[in-house]
């Protein structure tokens, strides 16, 4: 994608079907490109199905596809069926993730596993298939936390679990650097989504706004753009974390 825009890619977004990855999908249809969207439970069909809709109706190719992206041959089977549906992978986005908030002492081993598998191996396989399919030139982007720059109690497996994606992150940087891939972490702040207020208390909720410009959550209309951006004239940006959260931390 020399030109450094989208119209006429391809881009495969694993957890594609609402939030911030139907935001990604939505926006990136509207700039020309052909749109896979993953999701993974029958949970999220309705909206992953409705996603597609908007892609289309944006006269471009959709197509949708489901899977469990903890295991590995899922994501291989992701890339290979997405490719043919839509041709070559151009940029690849991973918004996939779970968030847990519970104390060290009351987690479960089921609970850790879950969170690392989600988290950190789901990313890693998925970065792995990324560098074997997309082409030269291509752009990888996996979304974590600005928990990874926080100091803060209850969140040690989603921090915990989304961390080594900066490592993966470094390391690929690297190993597809030859070929003109770049390699980027995106890290909002606490999310305006069902996802942040199953986790947190009305106080608390209250203390995150706090620390933000505005007096408010990071929004999905945020993060979206600065995706869209490394997508495409950002490409130079590679192996770094860049934490998008209105002020709410920094390194």
């Amino acid at each position: 994608m020399t030109d450094h825009t989208l119209a006429g890619s391809s881009v495969l977004i694993a957890g594609g079907a609402k939030n911030l990855g139907g935001l990604i999908a939505r926006q990136a249809a509207r700039a020309g490109a052909n749109v896979a969207i993953h999701f993974n439970s029958d949970a999220s069909r309705a909206a992953a199905e409705e996603t597609l809709a908007a892609v289309r109706e944006a006269g471009v190719k959709g197509a949708l596809f489901q899977g469990d992206l903890t295991v590995p041959a899922n994501v291989a089977r992701l890339f290979a069926d997405a490719e043919a549906a839509i041709g070559t992978i151009d940029v690849a986005v991973n918004t996939v993730g779970k968030v847990l908030r519970k104390p060290i002492i009351e987690t479960t081993e089921e609970e850790y596993d879950s969170m690392f598998d989600i988290n950190a191996k789901a990313a890693y396989f998925f970065i792995q298939e990324a560098g074997r399919h997309l082409a030269d030139g291509g752009k990888i982007i996996t979304i974590v936390t600005s928990l990874l720059a926080a100091f803060t109690d209850g969140y040690s497996t989603y921090a915990g679990g989304k961390s080594p994606v900066e490592h993966f992150t470094r390391a690929a940087a690297k190993e597809f650097a030859d070929r003109g891939i770049s390699v980027t972490a995106v890290a909002p702040g606490p999310m305006d989504t069902p996802f942040f207020y199953g986790q947190e208390t009305p106080e608390r909720v209250k203390f995150h706004k706090s620390q933000a410009m505005g007096n408010q959550l990071t929004r999905i209309e945020d993060i979206a753009p600065i995706v869209g951006f490394l997508a495409t004239d950002g490409w130079w940006i590679t192996g770094q974390t860049i934490f998008a959260n209105g002020g709410y931390t920094t390194r």
